[in-house]
């Protein structure tokens, strides 16, 4: 099984060596490593350059945002799984690639993803949320459930049947495309009890007041575009239940 994992980057600098080498150092090696650049003015470009043998598709050009980035990353994938990791991302050891193919084989599942802790950006070590996740049933999503987006690794053919990331939800968009794929369509997604990424506090839709607000209405239209029956509950707990992540 050849797994396809895509890193988007614009102005990346300060992590991206850290997120690209912890998908080099993998004791899986049927990766197929693919890196969209936005068109960085900082370093982003000459620390590609440094693992460009290691790295087997990339460009830097201009796009409409993230999404329209990692859409660009589906499109030239050749794996039978993709995967996403963030520039400012790591994954969390050296075998995850292995644990995750195992368990599409052990489970014959369209989908796997697992758990994540959320770290302090000026120390990995320092652990701010735990998102430990479950094996969902469908209902699960109408409380507010939702896998950790960068845990989550899908069989490409998914994407063909059922279409890439949407650019009208904004930050939601991978809220839309997990409503769509789990709730809607019923793919077979399966957990692994297994810690898959390391994410760096922040994000783009908790960077400022207006995002979070945004993020919410996003949020909304994605839980109402994909006919789930009561959008404003779903949201509700959808982020209610992020507090236990504090708990531990």
């Amino acid at each position: 099984m050849k797994v396809t994992i895509i890193t988007v980057v614009f102005n990346g600098e300060k992590y991206l060596k850290d997120c690209i080498e912890s998908v080099l150092y993998q004791d899986y090696k049927n990766i197929e490593y693919i890196v969209i650049d936005g068109g960085s003015t900082d370093r982003t470009l000459s620390i590609i350059e440094s693992y460009r043998s290691q790295i087997h598709y990339f460009i830097s050009e201009k796009d409409k945002g993230m999404y329209d980035a990692l859409n660009k990353g589906i499109k030239v994938a050749t794996g039978d799984v993709i995967g996403i990791l963030n520039a400012d991302d790591m994954l969390a050891s050296s075998n995850v690639i292995s644990a995750i193919v195992n368990e599409f084989n052990e489970k014959d599942a369209d989908g796997i993803y697992g758990n994540l802790n959320y770290i302090d950006l000026s120390s990995s070590k320092k652990i701010i949320r735990r998102w430990v996740s479950n094996q969902f049933v469908k209902n699960d999503i109408l409380l507010g459930w939702m896998p950790a987006h960068p845990t989550l690794y899908l069989k490409k053919e998914l994407f063909t049947h059922f279409g890439n990331y949407s650019l009208d939800f904004g930050t939601a968009a991978d809220y839309e495309l997990m409503v769509r794929f789990l709730y809607v369509h019923q793919v077979n997604a399966r957990f692994l009890d297994k810690l898959i990424v390391n994410m760096r506090v922040g994000g783009m839709s908790n960077s400022s007041l207006k995002q979070r607000y945004l993020a919410l209405t996003n949020d909304y239209k994605a839980a109402k575009k994909n006919s789930l029956p009561y959008p404003l509950i779903t949201i509700f707990f959808k982020k209610i239940t992020k507090f236990k992540q504090f708990l531990f």
